[in-house]
């Protein structure tokens, strides 16, 4: 009986769930998606663990093969392949070795097929590949080679393998190897490098350098280590999915607020019916049966719809760099989430309706001291009853709980602020590299290994206005207790940005990168003894970002004088020599670029953090849809419940205009609260959440403060809960006055 006078009720609550677990079921299977997507495709594809570049004719990989600890080799030549029409595409260096594609690097395919290895006519593609050049599936391009030669080549797949996160290339067979072999021996010299599989992954890498060491009697061939590579994009995609998680989180506590409060209401509806039914023999446990019989039924109606919408927006993820990376794409179906979520909504909403019964205080109303005050000071009566509305629970029969009513306003006030307030601190970092410690804007050579191969800036370079300043730069390795860490040398003035402490300013002094003195376990104070080409000891006066260099990130490495830097490597020596240029803003860097220079390196995480633009938009989208869900409905119950006291102030002598009055009071009321508690709390969490960002990822943290979403959170909050209170304030006016009053 009790289901169908109130299926308005129930529904709203089966709508209120549905948004909440749907939101809470896509973002956390989402960021589980993203946070395995590396691992997923690893599993599936053999990854090369090693780049080997002897880069010498006429290499000997079948004694490479028969190292120990080796699973795989694929060699390859080096050629010089373009495709007509499209001159910054690449084509990928063709191997003749059978292992590539198939005992190492096994593609995953996204769409279309594996080409046939013994067709040279047939290609496949990265997405990235197709995404730069306008290509898709099924398109043929001319393959261009070295000695005149023209290729075509049919894109017969699309394909996704880890080494092809690094290099985004056009994919040819074996086939095409051997028929071009002469023209691409002619060009390159003969099978140069290579891509090797242990068996032990990177952890077999060190036996494996030294195993090759001993085979070709050189150590300064290089070998990259990829499995390092893919450990950075799994890195990435920890990242991503961590941000996902507290976004998570933040939907699952607004929405088991604004839920409870939604079945709190539901519940206290009840109460009088159950308390004349318990005078005829209603036992507390059927009282309580009764009570909760709705609520769950809703609740599990809405979970399904929820657990259905979150499986149709599951090809939205994973987000940034993940996405990239996710071995198979499109629909998925996290039933470990979906049923965990499910069941936590199902237990909050019922538990929550069992407590209202087994707490309620039906009897008992207290007064409100803002509304006393209101009527002390002479304020129109529709305006004091629409104040006593939104904050005092009534008495009997009318009683409502404002409590949970207030929580949701606060709730979505606070909410979306936090949302806007955490992105702003995104925004700003993902537009400024200085946070990440770059505070320049182009680097130009001068040497590497020792020796200079360019000339320095000429001196009037750093009287040009668009300079600000200019660091000549030697970069070299030294070894600490426990890591190598690179270490560059500064000159005043050019601007670093420093976390803690302050530049070195002596010959024994150094500023460590966050991530180095980490490693090392070294703070400020702390005295370090050291090796580079001499030894010493260096004293920490700060933490500070580096420059992001060929073999170093931006968190990785540390700062010496010029004099210190001598100190350690007295004979001169050098591993990289570059001068780095800070701008003024509003600088041509064209003017620059064209006199040689390359700009600055932008960080990887400067792209992660543009990766999580959108999930606090959504996140405060969601919330802010959340909060008017639920205030709409504590509008319309409370003034259902009321009805009867509305009648009697109809009879007493209440105009229309008077009833509509008191119930947009109400309203206005619900979000001047919502506003006052829930703005500062608002741009407080988010900072707290921005703050924890910036010191995980790590970047220069700097308050944010999303100034567009401060002001318009009042007028915005004060116009949605009037529109809100409309419906209910035209029923109010409305009321059959003898219905009612017979009622009571």
């Amino acid at each position: 009986m009790d289901l169908r006078r109130r299926v308005r009720s129930l529904v709203a609550l089966g709508v209120l769930v549905a948004l909440g677990a749907g939101a809470v079921m896509a973002t956390t299977a989402g960021a589980r998606r993203g946070m395995s997507a590396m691992d997923r495709l690893l599993a599936v594809t053999q990854p090369v663990t090693a780049m080997v570049q002897p880069n010498q004719q006429n290499f000997d990989w079948d004694a490479v093969r028969r190292l120990p600890g080796v699973a795989a080799v694929g060699s390859f030549l080096l050629a010089d392949i373009t495709l007509e029409g499209y001159p910054e595409a690449a084509v990928t260096l063709p191997s003749t070795d059978v292992e590539f594609m198939s005992s190492l690097e096994t593609a995953v395919v996204l769409a279309g097929r594996l080409p046939d290895e013994t067709r040279p006519d047939e290609a496949t593609a990265p997405e990235p590949f197709l995404a730069e050049t306008g290509l898709a599936l099924g398109d043929q391009v001319v393959a261009k080679l070295p000695d005149g030669a023209r290729q075509p080549l049919r894109i017969v797949g699309v394909v996704r393998t880890p080494i092809m996160l690094n290099f985004t290339e056009l994919i040819t067979t074996r086939a095409f190897a051997v028929k071009h072999h002469a023209a691409l021996m002619q060009n390159s010299g003969g099978v140069n490098n290579a891509v090797v599989r242990l068996s032990d992954g990177e952890a077999g890498l060190p036996a494996f350098q030294r195993d090759f060491a001993r085979l070709t009697g050189q150590d300064d061939i290089e070998i990259n280590n990829m499995a390092a590579m893919n450990a950075k994009h799994a890195k990435a995609g920890d990242f991503e999915g961590t941000v996902l998680l507290g976004m998570a989180l933040a939907a699952l506590a607004a929405s088991m607020v604004l839920i409870s409060q939604a079945v709190v209401r539901y519940a206290a509806a009840s109460t009088e019916d159950l308390a004349v039914l318990r005078v005829l023999g209603l036992t507390p446990r059927q009282a309580l049966t009764a009570t909760v019989t709705g609520p769950a039924l809703a609740a599990i109606a809405g979970v399904a719809l929820g657990a259905g919408a979150a499986v149709a927006v599951s090809p939205l993820f994973p987000i940034g760099s993940a996405q990239e990376v996710e071995p198979y794409p499109g629909v998925s179906v996290d039933g470990v989430v979906l049923a965990a979520v499910a069941v936590l909504m199902v237990v909050l909403v019922t538990l929550s309706a069992g407590l209202a019964v087994v707490a309620r205080r039906a009897g008992r109303g207290r007064a409100s001291a803002v509304a006393k005050a209101a009527d002390r000071l002479g304020l129109p009566t529709p305006v004091v009853l629409g104040i006593r509305l939104a904050l005092e629970p009534g008495r009997g029969g009318t009683a409502v709980p404002v409590r949970p009513a207030l929580a949701g306003a606060i709730v979505g006030v606070l909410g979306v602020l936090a949302a806007f307030t955490f992105r702003a601190g995104a925004v700003d970092a993902a537009g400024d590299p200085a946070r990440f410690g770059q505070t320049f804007q182009l680097m130009g050579w001068i040497g590497a290994g020792g020796e200079d191969f360019n000339p320095r800036p000429p001196a009037e370079w750093s009287r040009d206005p668009d300079v600000r300043a200019i660091n000549d730069t030697r970069v070299g390795v030294i070894s600490t207790r426990s890591a190598s860490v690179p270490v560059f040398t500064h000159e005043q003035p050019f601007p670093v940005v420093v976390l803690s402490g302050r530049m070195p300013g002596a010959p024994g002094e150094i500023a460590l990168a966050p991530d180095s003195a980490r490693q090392i376990g070294a703070k400020i104070g702390d005295l370090l003894p050291v090796k580079g080409r001499a030894t010493g000891s260096l004293q920490v006066t700060g933490i500070a970002f580096v420059p992001e260099g060929p073999h170093n990130g931006y968190a990785v490495g540390g700062w010496l004088t010029g004099d210190g830097f001598q100190r350690l490597f007295p004979d001169g020596y050098f591993k990289f020599h570059f001068s780095l240029f800070a701008l003024r803003p509003g600088a041509d860097l064209a003017k620059w670029t064209a006199a040689g220079l390359e700009p600055a390196a932008v960080p990887m995480q400067v792209k992660q953090i543009g990766n999580i633009l959108v999930p606090p938009l959504a996140l405060g989208g969601f919330l802010a849809l959340l909060a008017i869900a639920a205030n709409g409905h504590a509008l319309a119950t409370a003034i259902r419940r009321r009805r009867q006291d509305v009648a009697v102030l109809r009879a007493l002598g209440f105009t229309r205009a008077q009833c509509r009055l008191a119930v947009v009071t109400q309203a206005t009321t619900l979000a001047v609260i919502g506003l006052l508690v829930g703005m500062p709390l608002g741009i407080a969490l988010g900072r707290s959440l921005w703050r924890v960002v910036a010191d995980l990822t790590p970047l220069l943290y700097v308050p944010p403060l999303a100034l567009f979403a401060v002001l318009l959170a009042a007028p915005v909050a004060l116009a949605v809960n009037n529109l809100l209170a409309a419906p209910a304030a035209r029923r109010a006016a409305r009321f059959p006055l003898a219905t009612q009053l017979r009622s009571e």
